[in-house]
């Protein structure tokens, strides 16, 4: 068993290194034209601006669907610690590598190895907290690593209004990003190991490994199943919500550098609250009925920021807040609802295979709202639209969703 102070320990590091996964998460979609200008040069497009913006998203979900999966199983051989460690370390350094890039080419492959981090982290922090703590605490700790991702975002946000990113002035950023490497050594040879993992290993069972496992009839379903509930708020999420902030930025141009950093920040808000609320929704109207109303909100949110309101209008932010909310309800959800349908012994390949599994259609949905976008000429709104209706596949896949026993 832990002490009381080594289960705050292991919640703070986890929190803490999925908020700097958040960081990473929101450091392209704010500087990603800025980049591509300072690399392009004379060659620089807002068509082409919008085209790379998907390659560099598509990516970071690439890597962090591979990641996840290897980084998720690595967890059940070896320890949540230390493969959450080696996440951290991953998405940090490679990150801080993006301030020498000289061609869009280069930081692309920097962006799927950052990647690779990324999505290795959720999984192996999420099984250790939820192995860590006791059942009664379960939703309000999931609502803190639900919120965690999202305040990593908003923290991204304000040190990007303090010091504007412009095509002159963005390397800063990706130093800043490698101090995370730090806290990843702290994981790696300080932290507790969870206790119910340590147990786990002397279980008397057949050595299958625990990816090929998830396969086996016994937990087919329930992969499957985790798999389209994680896929479609996370194609949602950067197939079309993310939309908003390049759309900013394009709009306003170079009359207010910091305006799509606040755009951001409304947003990260607002998903602060909402993956914070996500856990404590599933708890109080149950999983299925919660999953359901976030899917109904989600479409009408998002279809409604890019049809009935645009940056620079009043109560833009006000939306941009409101629909950062909603959509992000789907990742508190999430943060309760993977590791308690999965065994502790499969535990951190289950949730982070659901999850990130869903990043390889995140990615490919990513790239065809790219072809869309410049099908239809750098039209913000129309593919912000279309892409909406993403969520709405949500309604019909929360009967799939089991009320836990």
């Amino acid at each position: 068993m832990l002490t009381a102070r080594q289960r705050y320990a292991v919640l703070v590091a986890s929190f803490l290194g999925i908020l700097f996964d958040g960081f990473e998460l929101g450091l392209m979609p704010v500087a990603s034209l800025s980049v591509s200008k300072g690399l392009l040069a004379s060659d620089f497009t807002a068509a082409l601006g919008g085209e790379w913006f998907a390659r560099f998203t598509a990516a970071l979900m690439l890597g962090a669907a591979v990641g996840g999966i290897l980084l998720g199983n690595l967890g059940d051989q070896i320890g949540r610690t230390r493969a959450m460690g080696w996440s951290i370390l991953f998405y940090s350094l490679f990150a801080t590598m993006g301030a020498f890039v000289t061609t869009q080419e280069q930081m692309l492959v920097l962006r799927f190895f950052v990647g690779l981090g990324v999505g290795g982290m959720w999984p192996n922090g999420m099984a250790l907290v939820s192995e860590c703590w006791p059942e009664a605490s379960k939703p309000l700790v999931s609502g803190v690593m639900g919120a965690g991702l999202n305040m990593g975002i908003l923290l991204l946000s304000q040190v990007a209004r303090m010091n504007p990113i412009t095509p002159d002035n963005w390397q800063w950023l990706f130093q800043i990003s490698g101090l995370p490497a730090v806290l990843g050594l702290i994981v790696l040879f300080a932290l507790p190991e969870s206790p119910k993992w340590l147990a786990s290993r002397n279980e008397t069972k057949a050595p299958v490994p625990p990816l090929a496992e998830l396969f086996q009839p016994e937990l087919l379903r329930t992969t499957l199943s985790g798999i389209l509930l994680s896929s479609i708020p996370l194609v949602g999420a950067w197939a079309a919500s993310k939309w908003m902030i390049p759309w900013a930025d394009k709009v306003v141009g170079t009359a207010d550098a910091t305006y799509k950093a606040a755009t951001q920040g409304w947003w990260a808000v607002g998903a602060t609250f909402g993956s914070f609320f996500g856990a404590q929704l599933a708890a109080w109207l149950g999983r299925r009925r919660s999953y359901l109303s976030i899917s109904i909100g989600a479409t009408a949110l998002t279809a409604g920021l890019f049809q009935f309101t645009a940056p620079l209008q009043p109560g833009f932010h006000a939306v941009v807040f409101a629909q950062g909310f909603v959509s992000t309800l789907f990742f508190g959800w999430l943060a309760l609802y993977l590791p308690e349908i999965f065994p502790t012994r499969v535990r951190a390949s289950g949730a982070g295979l659901a999850y990130n599994f869903g990043r390889f259609a995140t990615a490919i949905g990513v790239l065809a709202a790219g072809l869309l976008f410049a099908a239809l000429g750098g039209d913000y709104p129309r593919v912000g639209s279309i892409c909406a209706m993403i969520y709405a596949l949500g309604v019909f896949a929360s009967l799939l969703i089991r009320e836990p026993a």
